[in-house]
């Protein structure tokens, strides 16, 4: 069994607190936009129109935003009706379910694409098939998988 040059050259990096601590800054900061998106479509649904605080007021409002108030942190006053508290409510469920689908698909992936469980030096059916093509993978299967496609020697019969 041959081992690829990447597991023979080892050069370890110890995991430290900084990358769970990147990840969850991240994850909140997300949560917290998603926060702002909710309440800016909520807004836009009940006829506000696509509302956005100011940049001082972004994680200042975050706290009155999650009580109920969908104006707070807004630097003008809305051309029309701001959005009621179960609207709200609503919305911030909606857009924090949908961030944290989309968290665990790109943590999913990652984790298939470069986490333990991936696949080493080996290439996938498709990329296979881009290289080699369907005729060629059944032509040259002998060679291949032995094991699967034993070659045949055809013998004559003693007559």
């Amino acid at each position: 069994m041959t081992i690829l040059q990447s597991e023979r050259r080892h050069d370890p990096y110890p995991y430290t607190w900084e990358p769970p601590v990147a990840i969850l800054t991240g994850w909140l900061l997300l949560a917290a936009l998603g926060v702002h998106l909710a309440r800016a479509l909520a807004n836009g649904t009940a006829g506000a129109g696509f509302t956005w605080p100011a940049g001082r007021a972004l994680f200042t409002s975050l706290p009155a935003v999650l009580a109920g108030n969908p104006t707070a942190g807004l630097a003008t006053t809305t051309p029309g009706p701001a959005a009621s508290t179960p609207a709200l409510y609503g919305w911030l469920i909606v857009v924090q379910l949908l961030i944290l689908a989309g968290s665990t698909t790109a943590v999913v992936w990652a984790a298939r694409r470069w986490g333990p469980g991936r696949m080493k030096g080996m290439a996938s059916p498709t990329e296979a098939e881009q290289v080699l093509g369907l005729t060629r993978l059944r032509r040259n299967a002998p060679q291949i998988r032995p094991d699967l496609y034993p070659t045949t020697t055809k013998r004559r019969r003693p007559s």
